[in-house]
């Protein structure tokens, strides 16, 4: 009967601590294209990004010859039409860079020099983080401290029944 007690009892910590970090997420590192220097005219970055999930706090990278290509971040209009006049930041560096993002928008790359024609563009659409929601208040008691007391009440009620299996 001891022997099955430890075995429960750290699964009903390792659910509780599941049901506390609901919501959390970390960043993840997307290497454009799929690999450590991609960001050429070779791939198809729409097939690629429709395979991805970005959130805000993401990050993008993107390796390439820096005498050749460049990395802009433009606008819906430049992006459909490749003009690279107009463009919101230059992220190049040094070949080997990164873009954080900050936002839950659709972000829009390309590559000047005429190489956008070529397929050298990139639509990233970035959702929210869903969070946890802020606890509701009732007599200046804690709705979700009340929730989760009855979790631990439900698994308390649980726990004894499964120590006979």
């Amino acid at each position: 009967m001891e022997i099955l007690r430890k075995p429960i009892r750290l699964m009903i910590l390792m659910v509780m601590i599941k049901l506390s970090s609901v919501g959390g997420r970390n960043p993840v590192l997307h290497r454009v294209g799929g690999g450590r220097f991609t960001w050429n005219p070779n791939h198809n970055f729409t097939d690629w990004s429709i395979n991805e999930k970005f959130y805000v706090g993401d990050w993008l990278y993107f390796g390439f010859d820096r005498n050749l290509y460049n990395v802009l971040e433009v606008n819906k209009t430049s992006y459909e039409n490749c003009n690279d006049k107009d463009f919101i930041t230059n992220i190049t560096r040094g070949g080997r860079d990164v873009f954080n993002l900050t936002e839950g928008k659709t972000y829009y790359f390309m590559s000047g020099r005429g190489y956008c024609f070529q397929g050298m563009k990139l639509a990233v659409p970035v959702k929210e983080i869903l969070t946890a929601p802020q606890p509701v208040f009732i007599n200046n008691r804690a709705l979700s401290s009340f929730a989760y007391n009855k979790i631990t009440i439900v698994i308390s009620m649980l726990a004894p029944t499964l120590y006979y299996y």
